[in-house]
C-alpha cells in the first residue's frame, strides 16, 4: 500500500536529502525507501548515541555521504552528482538551548546551509520539486492563543528561531529572484513540536522522558506550562512529501493536478504543517500522558533564571488544509501511545536480542499504519494511486 501513494511519484526517482541521519531525517529515509525511491543523503556523522539512523541500518541502504552543509563546494558536488528528482533540505543545528551556546555555528548551519542549497539548485537544469524544512518557531512570538498564519511576521527571540526565520527570508529572496521560471519549483514548510519514535536528542522532552523511564528515574520538567504544537513525525512528514509531489506534478504540467501557478498563492511558497487544535497541550500534559503507557514519575524543575523560550505556540494549518488537501492523521493521544510503544520496543529488543531488523521492521509497520489510517479518513495523499 505504501508504495502507491503520492500518486506513486516517488517509485524509481532520486532524492537528495541533507540532514538524513537525523531523527526526522531518518524517518524520512526509511518512508521513500519504502515508497520505492532511491536516497541520496548527505549529512553529519550522527549527531547522538543511540541514533536512529543506526538503529535502521541506513547507512546500507541509501548513498550515504558525510558532509557539513556549511561547505558550498560540498553541497554543490553532492547535488550536481545525485541530479536529483527531488531535494528536502533538513540539516540544521535543530536545539533551541543549544543556539545560545552556540550562536555563530547555529546560524552558520541554519541561515548560510540553506543559502549553499538554493544556490547549488540554480545549476541542476532538470525538473525537481525542493521541499526546505524551517520550524513554527520562525515566527515573531507574541505569546497569541491563537495559532500564526503563514503571512504572519517572522522573527525569533533566540538564535535558532530567528536563525530559522532568517532562512525563511533567504528561500523566499531566491524563489522569486532565481527560480520564477527555473526548472526546480521551491517550497518551504514549517512544523510544529515533533514527536516519535527514535529520538534521542539532549534538551527535547521526549527523549527526556524516555531516559529517566529507563532509569527508574523521576522526569525532569524543565518549563511545564508551556504548550506546543505536538504531533508524532509522521505527520509533518506526510506534508513534505504530498508538497514536494504536488510541486513536482505541477512543474510537469501532469493533467493528474490541478495546482496553483506558481507565486504568491501558488504551491511554491510556505506552508504550515501542524497538529489538530486539540494536541495543542502544555509540557505537563505530555508528560503525563507519557507516563499513562510508561509508568513513573515526574519533578518540576522550573528555573526562573533559565534561558527564554517561548510560552505559548501554536500553528494554523487551514493553508494546507485549503491548497494540499492535507490535515493531520493521529490524535494527541494517539501520538503518544505510538511514539512511546516504539521506545518500548527498542528497549525490549536491546535488553533481549539487540534485533535491528526487528526494529526496522516494527518502524515500518508504524508508517503503515499510520498511512492506513490516512487512507480510512480519505487523507488525498493516501488515496492518490498510481500516476
Amino acid at each position: 500500500m505504501i508504495s502507491s501513494t503520492f500518486k506513486g511519484l516517488y517509485r524509481g526517482k532520486t532524492v537528495w536529502l541533507s540532514g538524513h541521519t537525523g531523527f526526522k531525517g531518518s524517518w524520512l529515509s526509511e518512508w521513500l525507501l519504502g515508497l520505492g525511491a532511491q536516497v541520496s543523503g548527505f549529512s553529519l556523522i550522527p549527531a547522538t548515541n543511540p541514533s536512529l539512523f543506526e538503529q535502521l541500518e541506513l547507512a546500507g541502504r541509501v548513498r550515504h555521504e558525510i558532509g557539513d552543509i556549511r561547505d558550498f563546494e560540498a553541497v554543490r558536488k553532492s547535488i550536481y552528482a545525485a541530479q536529483p528528482d527531488f531535494v528536502f533540505h533538513l540539516a540544521a543545528q535543530p536545539l533551541v538551548r543549544l543556539s545560545y551556546a552556540e550562536p555563530v555555528q547555529t546560524y552558520a548551519a541554519n541561515v548560510m546551509g540553506t543559502v549553499h542549497v538554493l544556490e547549488a539548485l540554480k545549476d541542476l537544469r532538470k525538473p525537481c520539486a525542493a521541499v526546505f524544512i524551517t520550524t513554527d518557531k520562525c515566527y515573531e512570538n507574541r505569546e497569541w492563543v491563537h495559532g500564526y498564519r503563514e503571512e504572519d511576521p517572522l522573527g525569533g527571540h533566540d538564535p535558532y528561531s530567528s536563525s530559522k526565520a532568517a532562512a525563511e527570508i533567504a528561500i523566499s529572496s531566491f524563489r522569486r529572484s532565481f527560480f520564477g521560471k527555473h526548472p526546480v519549483i521551491i517550497a518551504s514548510a514549517r512544523a510544529g513540536n515533533v514527536i516519535g519514535g527514535g529520538d534521542w536528542a539532549l534538551d527535547r522532552i521526549m527523549p527526556d522522558c524516555i531516559r529517566h523511564l529507563q532509569a527508574n528515574k523521576p522526569i525532569p520538567v524543565r518549563n511545564k506550562t508551556a504548550t506546543r504544537p505536538w504531533q508524532h513525525v509522521l505527520e509533518p512528514l506526510s506534508g513534505y512529501l504530498w508538497l514536494a509531489a504536488l510541486l513536482y506534478g505541477s512543474n510537469s504540467h501532469s493533467p493528474l493536478f490541478t495546482a496553483p501557478p506558481r507565486g504568491s498563492a501558488g504551491l511554491d511558497t510556505a506552508f504550515n504543517f501542524g497538529p489538530n487544535h486539540e494536541a495543542n497541550r502544555t509540557v505537563a500534559e505530555l508528560v503525563q500522558e507519557v507516563l499513562k503507557s510508561w509508568p513513573g514519575n515526574w519533578e518540576d524543575r522550573s528555573n526562573p533564571h533559565a534561558v527564554h523560550e517561548a510560552g505559548l505556540l501554536q500553528l494554523s494549518t487551514d493553508k494546507a488544509h485549503a491548497l494540499l488537501g492535507w490535515s493531520p492523521v493521529w490524535s494527541f493521544t494517539n501520538a503518544i501511545q505510538r511514539t512511546v510503544e516504539w521506545y518500548q520496543r527498542e528497549n525490549e529488543s536491546n535488553l533481549k536480542t539487540g534485533n535491528l531488523p526487528a526494529l526496522r521492521s516494527f518502524t515500518s509497520q508504524q508508517i503503515d499504519s499510520y498511512t492506513k489510517d490516512a487512507n480510512k479518513l480519505a487523507v488525498p495523499w493516501a488515496l492518490a494511486g498510481n500516476v
